[in-house]
């Protein structure tokens, strides 16, 4: 955003970028115990326009479901690499500010640092939000890595440029890895850490499956009222 204005152009949307990127906090520590933890996930319809956008905040004790929020709308920027997080700012935005609990951590369906221009989504979110926010994507966008050992818990660093931009992470014995990177507020350590402690059953953390779920499930309503 420039001066409340949604950007309309990729020069625009850079500006953006280049303007907040400087406000991310890499170092963190971030919260070690958070109470409640907040995933973010967005599901297209097949003409790659109609989106609906979920947050499901769970207890990060049991991983019980607290509360949730979904928008259904229109992507608000082109499909343009490294810009991404524009088409789908907006609807997680509105799904957000739905929320009755302010979540303590944000766990986003994608990267933070580990982005061509280092401001990914999670980065993004993190900054607009004020809030503790990580990324967790299901395959690289940048870098290079070795691949981790294969006993859950395992890892190796994921550099891209010679700079460490995130960590390539084993969540399950002998599953392949995820990749986590740091948002806003947040170490990296404590990311990967946080990421264990979602993923005690499955090689995504518990909140990205939740959100998905929901996110599928509303497009689908949406879709099938279209048609009615």
């Amino acid at each position: 955003m420039t001066d409340g204005v949604w950007p309309a152009t990729v020069a625009e949307a850079e500006a953006v970028q280049d303007r907040l990127r400087p406000l991310v906090d890499l170092v963190g520590p971030g919260p070690e115990r958070p109470g409640t933890v907040a995933g973010l996930d967005v599901a297209y319809a097949e003409d790659g326009d109609r989106l609906a956008a979920a947050v499901t905040v769970l207890d990060a004790r049991t991983l019980t479901v607290v509360e949730t929020a979904v928008t259904v709308g229109r992507a608000a920027f082109p499909y343009v690499p490294g810009l991404f997080a524009f088409r789908e700012l907006p609807a997680l935005l509105d799904a957000l500010g739905r929320l009755a609990v302010t979540p303590d951590l944000l766990i986003c369906d994608g990267h933070g640092l580990a982005h061509p221009r280092r401001f990914g989504l999670a980065c993004h979110l993190g900054v607009l939000t004020g809030l503790p926010a990580i990324g967790v994507g299901k395959t690289p966008l940048v870098g290079a890595w070795d691949p981790p050992a294969q006993q859950r818990g395992a890892w190796s660093p994921l550099v891209d440029g010679g700079e460490v931009v995130g960590r390539v992470l084993r969540t399950r014995d002998g599953i392949k890895p995820v990749f986590v990177s740091v948002g806003h507020r947040m170490g990296l350590a404590n990311a990967c850490a946080r990421v264990l402690d979602l993923t005690p059953r499955y090689r995504l953390p518990e909140t990205t499956r939740q959100a998905d779920r929901l996110c599928r499930v509303a497009l689908d309503l949406a879709q099938a009222a279209d048609l009615d």
